[in-house]
């Protein structure tokens, strides 16, 4: 589960360090003069953005180290490239902010605009009195302009007889109502227009303001719409330069990385505690340092000279692997144990321990230093001779003191 996480939060702070480069990298391009110039200064900060995300390695290393001056350059490092990084992405940001608030105004001003004009056609429309089709209308003008008394009013600006005014009167509501057509006609192409104009927008993607989210922040907060989008632009930067920066270094703290096992002290015990040791049912041989005894003027000692100056031995520490074979393995003839099930109980006791286990190959080759028979059996590796404890035996030795008492 631990390694699980760990390569999960190192592809997270991955992506976000590519990102923050890729920004970093279009503003640096966005500076140059000329293209070559603008390549330059793009590497350049997505370099100084990757740095920014390996110095935390550097400094948090120095300073375990003691090495104060190459810590206190790390710091002025991280300093100027975090610096540098968070400018260029609050440029980018702003400016694809506002940018996009720009687009999505315009876009947003067209589509209101064709949706008044097409309710403005719509209603004009409503208002012209009813005629027939503009054709019939214009071939009834056409039969009225060819009849005698068109000419002999001579084009209804002369009539002076009832007949003759009557025939002007429905010359002139034939004319009006070829007004009343072509109108129509012209406001149904307005609308057909608009209603063409307004398919071509995606309906989802129109929105009455410019930047809805700031918009809705700032119902929320009732502070005004600038400063919300100054703040998102901010914030965004914020995201992106923090979490590239030191995304990767939470993540590798699952492997403890800078975790150092460090040797025991060795622990003095009397030649009768490493007599005890060695003739132990469960244990095995440990080596002992003796020291080498002092030549004295009485060549002949009394036995009570002889105990009281037995030389003082120094016991070698127990490792990890030893404390586990003392706990949790027991001789017995006719047993065996895979390696792999060996190996996981080794790593459940460290679990225990609060130990961090060794890697396969290198507790094999301490387990084998300890004298126990091994052979592979049907393709797999086997100890022979021994077995697991019990579990009753595990509780019994996990509460045992883990230093050597010194003997009466």
């Amino acid at each position: 589960m631990r390694h699980a996480l760990g390569v999960l939060g190192i592809l997270a702070a991955g992506v976000l360090l590519v990102v923050s480069a890729a920004m970093n990298y279009r503003f640096g391009l966005s500076l140059g003069k000329t293209e070559l110039d603008g390549q330059i200064y793009g590497v350049a900060s997505a370099a100084a953005d990757c740095m920014k995300a390996l110095v935390p390695f550097f400094l948090f290393a120095a300073i375990k180290n003691r090495a104060w001056s190459q810590a206190a350059a790390s710091m002025l490092v991280w300093g100027v490239v975090m610096a540098y990084s968070l400018t260029s992405a609050f440029g980018h940001a702003a400016l694809n902010r506002f940018d996009v608030a720009g687009q999505r105004a315009h876009v947003s001003n067209i589509y209101q605009e064709t949706r008044s004009e097409l309710a403005s056609a719509r209603e004009q429309l409503g208002w012209i009195p009813q005629h027939r089709p503009m054709m019939a209308v214009k071939a009834e003008i056409e039969g009225f302009k060819g009849s005698k008394r068109w000419r002999a009013t001579k084009a209804c600006t002369d009539a002076t007889i009832k007949k003759s005014i009557a025939f002007c009167d429905n010359y002139r509501a034939s004319v009006a109502e070829l007004a009343s057509a072509e109108r129509a006609a012209a406001l149904d192409a307005r609308i057909v227009k608009a209603q063409v104009k307004l398919a071509g927008f995606d309906g989802g993607s129109v929105n009455s303001q410019a930047d809805p989210q700031a918009a809705v922040l700032a119902k929320l907060t009732g502070v005004d719409l600038e400063s919300i989008q100054l703040a998102m632009t901010v914030f965004i930067a914020l995201l992106l330069e923090v979490g590239s920066a030191f995304g990767m270094f939470i993540a590798f703290s699952q492997w403890r990385i800078y975790e150092r096992h460090t040797p025991a002290a060795p622990m003095m015990a009397t030649v009768s505690t490493a007599a005890a040791a060695v003739a132990a049912p469960e244990t095995h041989q440990v080596p002992v340092a003796i020291e080498k005894p002092r030549s004295g003027a009485n060549d002949n000692p009394t036995e009570s000279e002889r105990v009281s100056a037995a030389p003082t031995r120094l016991v070698a520490p127990e490792n990890d692997v030893e404390r586990f074979y003392k706990e949790r393995v027991e001789t017995q003839d006719g047993s065996s144990l895979t390696a792999t099930t060996l190996y996981e109980d080794y790593c459940a006791w460290c679990e225990v321990q609060e130990k961090e286990p060794l890697a396969l190959p290198t507790f094999g080759r301490e387990f084998g230093e300890l004298g126990v028979q091994k052979a592979k059996i049907a393709g797999r590796v086997r100890y022979i001779g021994i077995a697991l404890k019990s579990e009753v035996g595990l509780k019994g030795d996990t509460n045992k003191p883990a230093f050597i008492v010194k003997a009466a």
